[in-house]
Formats: structure tokens, sequence, C-alpha cells
């Protein structure tokens, strides 16, 4: 048996939960490849026009997969918190592409707090469907989540070894499945790594202050994977030189978030950067420029009135 991960949305978020979780239970799993103008190609021939771009790489990239594995996992997540929810895409993820490719098998498990459907029970869930007992299922999911707390633990520390540094620093801020996919947050993790500039990512703030911090700016988010990009800015505002934020257009989640930032954090420079099917290199190049430039001036006058 073979299990397919969509290398995005989700899997940014969840990549090392699952990878473990099915090999504890001696499971292959073959992942989509890096996101390409071929899946994209593919992703906006399924996905409506409206979509973000995000939505439409996932749908590219569960295509890329179809004829590889057994099953695909395509997971629904609802709800994770207490009168919070998740961005809509990642509730109709399931539906969606069960509609939009009917000739799949899809692997699926459901969070969704307001109905008691735990992410424990979508693994035990998960374990039923493919075979495994109960007590089977449940230590491949204890395993998975150890593992999954062990690394992000370590990410977390090496993190705060790089806030130490006395670099420029940049906190890049968004989705995971922005800053690190390759048709978006790719390029600019590649141009701050020719400048030789020291990177905090957002997704890697400590979880227990999420709330704490995001408080600070706004006590009413409903989004949960949108309060731990506002968090991480509020937290490492003064600690780093300036933000880069980057989205998916049209992101309604995002579009709110953004603006609330731009209008609260006021004290260092922030830079938006809105990814779409029709991105130019160029133009992106050109606004990066044009930042660190203004970074440059910021300092100098620093300087100056020292």
């Amino acid at each position: 048996m073979k299990i397919g991960l969509v290398k995005a949305l989700l899997y940014y978020y969840y990549k090392d939960l699952w990878v473990y979780f099915f090999k504890y239970l001696d499971i292959e799993t073959i992942t989509s490849k890096n996101s390409n103008k071929e899946i994209l190609s593919k992703g906006q021939s399924l996905a409506l026009d409206e979509s973000c771009l995000a939505l439409k790489l996932f749908l590219g990239h569960v295509y890329s997969l179809k004829d590889q594995c057994d099953y695909i996992l395509v997971p629904r997540v609802f709800s994770l918190k207490k009168n919070e929810g998740a961005c809509t895409n990642f509730s109709c993820l399931y539906d969606l592409t069960n509609n939009v490719l009917d000739d799949i098998n899809i692997l699926n498990y459901n969070i969704d707090l307001t109905t008691k459907d735990s992410e424990l029970l979508g693994f035990l869930k998960i374990g039923k469907d493919l075979g495994f007992s109960y007590i089977k299922s449940y230590k491949a999911y204890k395993f998975a989540k150890n593992k999954s707390l062990e690394i992000r633990l370590k990410k977390e520390l090496d993190q705060k070894q790089v806030l130490k540094s006395n670099k420029l620093k940049i906190l890049l801020a968004g989705h995971p499945y922005n800053l690190y996919d390759e048709l978006i947050g790719k390029q600019v993790n590649d141009y701050l790594a020719s400048l030789d500039i020291s990177i905090i990512y957002s997704d890697r703030i400590p979880h227990e202050i999420i709330d704490q911090e995001c408080n600070k700016l706004s006590t009413d988010i409903y989004w949960t994977y949108s309060k731990e990009v506002i968090a991480s800015i509020e937290y490492y505002k003064d600690k780093v030189d300036g933000i880069i934020l980057l989205s998916s257009f049209p992101c309604g989640p995002d579009s709110l978030s953004n603006d609330l930032v731009c209008r609260k954090v006021t004290n260092i420079p922030i830079l938006t950067l809105l990814f779409e099917d029709l991105n130019s290199d160029v133009g992106l190049l050109t606004r990066l420029e044009s930042f660190f430039d203004i970074l440059k001036q910021k300092e100098a006058a620093h300087e100056r009135n020292n």
C-alpha cells in the first residue's frame, strides 16, 4: 500500500505528523513534487477562477499523484479551537477534491471541535479505514505526535539562535504553504539568502504564546492559522529590522489580517507581497530591492542620529 501526501496547504502544518504516523504503521508514503508551472497549470484548469493561488496549486498536486499511489490523503479541517475556525478552503478540501477529481481514492479524516471530532479521533479513523486496530492506531498517533513536537521545538530553538545574529534580520510572515512553496516563498527566501540576511519565520514562534501575542493586536481574530501570523509579527517586531508579508491572491482571511497589521504595526518597515497566477519575477525583485533600499536608508539615518 502507498499513501500520497499532497505538498500544498495542510501539508506544511502536518507533514511530520502524517509521515511518522504512516511510518509507524509500516505504510509507504509518496509526496508530490515541488510546485512547478505544470502543476500550477493543471490546478488552474481544475479550480474556479476565483480560487486562491494556494488552492489551485493544491489541486494540481493532487492530480500529479493520482496514478502513483493507492490513496491520497485529503483531510478536512473546520475548527481547531473553541470559537475559532480554519479557512473555508480547509473545510471544503475533501468535498472539492472528491467532486473535481472523481477517479481517485481519498483517505480522509475530519477535525471539527464543534462536533467533538478531534485530531486523535481523526487518526484513529485513518487506522481503522486501513485495517489497523484501535491500539495500533493510537500508538502510531502518539509516536507521530511526539516526533512532530520534537521537530517543531527544534525549529523554535534554531530560530532563537538566528535571532542572536548581528546580521540584518527579516521576518517572513505568512502561512507555511506560502513561505516554503517553490513558486511562492522560495523566490523570496533565495533573494534574502543571496544578501546574507538572517530569516525569521512566522511559523516558528513558540506555540504557547500565540494567543497572548495575538491579543495585543486584536482579541477577536476568528481564523486560527491567521493568529499564528499576527502573533509572530507582534512578538518579533522589535527583534527584526523589517517584515515581509506573503499571501496568495485572493485570500480573504489574509486581506483582513494584513490590513490589521499594516494599520497597527507602524514602527517597522513592512512589505506586503501578494502572489497570483501571473506574478512577474522581475516585478518581485524590483519590489524587494526597493524595500531593502528603505531599510538601508533607515539604518543610515539611525547611525547619523547616534
